[in-house]
């Protein structure tokens, strides 16, 4: 065995009061004690698979999963655990009666991974943390324990009764251990528990299939031979017990499963459902009358019994087959034969055999097993009495359903719904694992443990040359070409690649991708993982560095396309050789030209508005550019931006903080500036910063910017001071800055921060004086220069939307805004999304649809409020209650009303003008006139502060309102003729044509 990772059980025993017993007894009885006391647990070890590695004084160690892997490593070294307890008791016997002493044992078992040889030249079989911490374990055990670990207890907890221990401080280990006291195995229970009480979801043609066999063997009075073949977890027990459940009113079932290792374990099935049927009495009784009923009855109860013998000239076949047809001829028979891939080749031979000779009975013989199964006996399914089922995974729906019920125990959200369906790929076992795992508070940044132990278990058996490709594969991806595996493959290798990658699909490891000869992927994104798993960390870092240098020649001269993939496998190679060890010079320049390319791929991902990606792009290059210089902070500017983008505000304002604290150490103004000015953009989300103070900021900023020449710094920080405008109502000032940043982002010659600079210039002029049609304009000229940035498209397809609607084109208005959804929807942009969809709510305003405008306002809302964005959240509240005003939802009009006031700065004059206007119309239709006026009255004061002429002519409207309620029509009509004056100026026709109607009617609008 070459030296591999895998994960394997290691226990130590232990004799207790070991010093005690030397003074006590002569040293030739001690070492008398010793031999037979060693030899015992050797024994008892050695049976359930464990390999001992030494012995050490009085303490034997033993390793399961070596040299080959099993599923059940955990469980059977649990097991030989306590029969270690047992064969001591009877050892004691003889040493009491032989030396008047009695000894005893305390056991640690732990799991985990390690770097496994194969013991040849004198190394060790395993190194790593859970070998010293199986040894903790049983250093800290009372005599008698048998202590666990938490990953051995996860492992075996369904088959083991377990009493939790106090956590332990263990010599070596930082922090406390959970630990669990072994007391006794469950007989007969599965390591992991299974839901197969749970109804049964899919499966239906698989059902009938299965029902109509056992129907045409009744009628036929015939044996028929079922195989229900798939990989572990795949639903065939769950199936089968529907099964069972079906026919248990007209036949007999019984149940017989093999087992992977043990003594007399050939026809154990046969013991199981002879123990069902009664023992011996029972056989005898089921027989009783039959002809030769003492010999069947010798024959089979010989094959069962502690020291089972079989007949020869196929006798004992002969007997099982003629107590079975007994049996059926007083009853229907459903037999269950489980787990067959583990049965010996002379059990494969006996249900063979009875397929083929049984006569006038109505039997079902059902077997299960696994695709290994197919390896040992390539012709079982091909026999003329045979019949196979192959199961195979649930749909996503399916899934989905099955989650459903499990959510009852277990509650999941959507985004972990969506997780488990995604990584499981339809088996419900797996499906099951996964939602254990976070109802237990784990994340699925891992393989549950049980399902690596049985993926581990199968990989294992492979032969070292499928292996080896197997894992080249998992290192390119879980698809993968033919040529990928060549390259990662020694040139001696080459010729027998696509010989093992057939075997590979051949054995359900792989399968081909539709549509391309030389590609194929994992059958399951978990194989893949444990294949992977089982690398070296060293081999892992060569292959990576490898593959990413393959990649990166055939990327040369096509503008990037594989940047990123070539920088995951530079990022793997960079980050193992860091866990390996100190980084040598080699290793450093893996992680900058990781770094390097990491960097260019998330600023691509900025420049087409997709933040998810470019946040997650520049987190990793940051990573892996440790040092304090001017890259380091660079990107930590532009991730703050990413970040910003998917709504992370406050981790966007952490990574400010830490680069402006950085560039102050490291003497460097420019950055330090930069990153000052992106915490006011991050702080003017949630109204943290003080705004009197950005001005200044930006002006200062400008200034340092100016002196060295960073035109792209002097472009963020005009445009900081035209945002502070802006929320000031101040817009034709607010444009002119724009006008002024925009320059300077031109002659720094970045499109994207000029398109992003025209997409604030069209949203002041949707707000100011500028008429709806030169609004517009700015709007098509931001789009045109928005460098492929689909966000900055979405945005501007929102204002566009408004404008529309301004002009009563209605559909155009919510086509664009639909279209905006779609694309943030698409791109993961969180607050964008919220932004466009205020923009739908106020098209919705404009159209009159107070119920549909109200929807989508509550939307935005929730969400500005979900990730703590409070400086559109006071705008977005006042419309919303507006529109809840509308539709005559006081209550709820009232509730956001006062949202808006308690969240809007005072400098925020938009937001001031419409709380008051929404709180006036409520207090005016609950009678309230003397407030109602006041309030309507300072909305118009401050509104006429400002160039904002929609803003302006809606405070008239509400002003209108209340004097129409003090039932003085001819100042109403006054303020409402003023209001169309400011919106015809705008060209805002919808707000005009209502206002017209209110004049015109003053009573209408209260």
């Amino acid at each position: 065995m070459a030296v591999s990772r895998r994960t394997v059980t290691v226990l130590f025993a232990d004799i207790a009061d070991w010093t005690a017993l030397g003074e006590r007894l002569d040293p030739e009885s001690l070492r008398q004690v010793m031999t037979r006391y060693f030899d015992a647990m050797g024994a008892v070890l050695e049976s359930h698979g464990g390999t001992l590695e030494k012995f050490i004084g009085d303490a034997v160690m033993a390793v399961f999963g070596i040299p080959e892997l099993h599923e059940d490593d955990a469980l059977r070294a649990v097991r030989a655990a306590t029969d270690l307890r047992l064969a001591l008791a009877g050892l004691n016997e003889e040493f009491e009666q032989q030396l008047g002493v009695r000894i005893g044992i305390r056991v640690g078992v732990n799991t985990g991974e390690v770097v496994a040889g194969d013991g040849t030249g004198g190394q060790r079989l395993v190194t790593g943390d859970p070998v010293t911490t199986a040894k903790r374990l049983e250093e800290s055990a009372r005599t008698g324990e048998i202590l666990v670990g938490e990953s051995t207890r996860r492992l075996v907890e369904n088959a083991v009764v377990l009493e939790p221990r106090d956590p332990l401080t263990l010599k070596g280990k930082a922090d406390p251990v959970v630990a669990w006291n072994a007391l006794a195995i469950v007989e007969g229970a599965s390591a992991y528990a299974r839901r197969l009480d749970a109804p049964l979801v899919g499966r239906e043609r698989e059902l009938r299939m299965l029902r109509e066999t056992f129907d045409a063997a009744m009628s036929d009075r015939a044996c028929r031979l079922v195989t229900v073949v798939g990989p572990a977890g795949i639903g065939k027990s769950r199936l089968t017990a529907e099964l069972c459940r079906a026919v248990e009113d007209v036949a007999r079932v019984l149940v017989g499963p093999c087992l992977p290792y043990g003594d007399g374990i050939t026809f154990w099935p046969l013991v199981r459902i002879v123990g069902a049927l009664g023992g011996d009495d029972g056989v005898r009784e089921v027989l009783a009358g039959a002809e030769d009923a003492d010999l069947i009855a010798d024959r089979v109860l010989g094959a069962v019994g502690p020291t089972p013998t079989v007949a020869p000239g196929g006798e004992m076949f002969w007997a099982v087959r003629r107590l079975f047809e007994e049996l059926a001829r007083k009853q229907p028979l459903l037999i269950v034969i489980e787990d067959i891939h583990w049965a010996e080749p002379k059990l494969l031979d006996l249900l063979e055999y009875l397929a083929g000779w049984t006569d006038d009975a109505p039997i079902l013989l059902l077997c299960l097993a696994r695709p290994e199964l197919l390896d040992e006996r390539p012709g079982w399914l091909g026999s003329q009495d045979a019949t196979s089922l192959l199961l195979g995974p649930l749909t996503d729906a399916e899934s989905e359903a099955l989650l459903e019920e499990i959510g009852r125990e277990w509650p999941l959200d959507a985004t972990a719904r969506a997780r488990i369906t995604e990584a499981a790929e339809g088996n419900p076992l797996y499906v099951e694992q996964m939602a254990a795992m976070l109802a237990e508070g784990r994340t699925l940044d891992a393989i549950p443990p049980t399902i690596h132990a049985l993926l581990a278990a199968r990989l294992d058996r492979l032969p070292p040359e499928e292996r080896s490709v197997l894992e080249r594969a998992s290192v390119a991806g879980k698809d993968f070409t033919r040529n990928a595996v060549l390259r990662l493959s020694d040139e001696h290798e080459h010729p027998d690649v696509d010989a093992r990658l057939l075997s590979l699909v051949r054995r359900d490891f792989l399968a081909p991708r539709p549509g391309r000869e030389d590609a194929y992927r994992f059958r399951h994104v978990l194989i893949r993982d444990a294949a992977y798993a089982g690398i070296p960390k060293e081999q892992r870092s060569q292959l990576h560095e490898r593959f990413a240098n393959l990649a990166a020649r055939t990327n040369a001269g096509r503008a990037g396309e594989l940047d990123e993939i070539i920088a995951y496998h530079l990022e793997q190679a960079f980050r193992y050789r860091a866990e390996l060890g100190p980084l040598s010079e080699d290793a450093r320049a893996l992680g900058r030209r990781a770094c390097d390319i990491l960097t260019t791929a998330g600023r691509r991902a900025t420049g087409r508005g997709d933040s998810p990606a470019a946040a997650n792009l520049l987190e990793r290059a940051l990573r892996l550019e440790p040092g304090v210089d001017g890259v380091r902070l660079e990107i930590m500017i532009e991730l703050s931006e990413a970040l910003q983008g998917t709504g992370a505000l406050g981790e966007a304002q952490r990574v400010l903080d830490e680069a402006a604290a950085e560039a102050e150490a490291a003497g460097d103004n420019r950055v330090r500036a930069r990153a000052n000015v992106e915490a006011a953009f991050t702080q003017l989300h949630t109204w943290e910063g003080p705004l009197d103070l950005f001005v200044p900021l930006s002006e200062e900023a400008a200034a340092v910017f100016e002196a060295t020449g960073d035109d792209v710094g002097l472009s963020r920080a005009l445009m900081l001071h035209a945002y502070i405008t802006f929320i000031r109502c101040r817009l034709a000032e607010t444009e002119e800055i724009l006008d002024r940043a925009i320059e300077h982002a031109q002659r720094a010659d970045s499109r994207r921060l000029v398109a992003d600079l025209l997409h604030v210039r069209a949203r002041a002029a949707l707000r100011g004086p500028t008429t709806v049609t030169a609004a517009m304009e700015w709007c098509e000229a931001a789009r045109e220069l928005n460098a492929g940035d689909l966000g900055l498209d979405a945005f501007v397809r929102g204002e566009l939307a408004v404008l529309e609607a301004m002009r009563g084109r209605f559909d155009e208005a919510r086509t664009l805004s639909a279209e905006a959804e779609r694309i943030l929807l698409d791109l993961g942009r969180t607050l964008a999304l919220a932004f466009v969809r205020a923009d739908a709510g106020a098209v919705e305003l404009l159209a009159g649809n107070a119920g549909t405008a109200s929807a989508i306002l509550r939307s935005a809302c929730d969400t500005l409020v979900e990730i703590g964005e409070r400086g559109n959240l006071s705008t977005y509240a006042a419309l919303l209650a507006e529109a809840l005003a509308d539709q005559g939802d006081d209550d709820g009009a009232d509730k956001y009303a006062l949202l808006s006031e308690d969240t809007a700065l005072r400098e925020d004059i938009q937001s001031q003008v419409l709380w008051r206007n929404a709180r006036a119309r409520i207090l005016c239709r609950a009678g309230d006139l003397v407030d109602a006026r006041v309030l309507a009255d300072e909305s118009v004061a401050l509104a006429e502060q400002t160039d904002d002429l929609n803003l302006t002519g809606d405070a008239l409207v509400a002003l209108g309102g209340v004097l129409a309620a003090e039932e003085d029509p001819a100042q109403a009509s006054k303020a409402y003729h003023r209001a169309v004056e400011l919106y015809e100026r705008k060209g805002n026709v919808t707000s005009a044509a209502r206002a017209r109607e209110l004049a015109q009617d003053p009573a209408v609008r209260t």
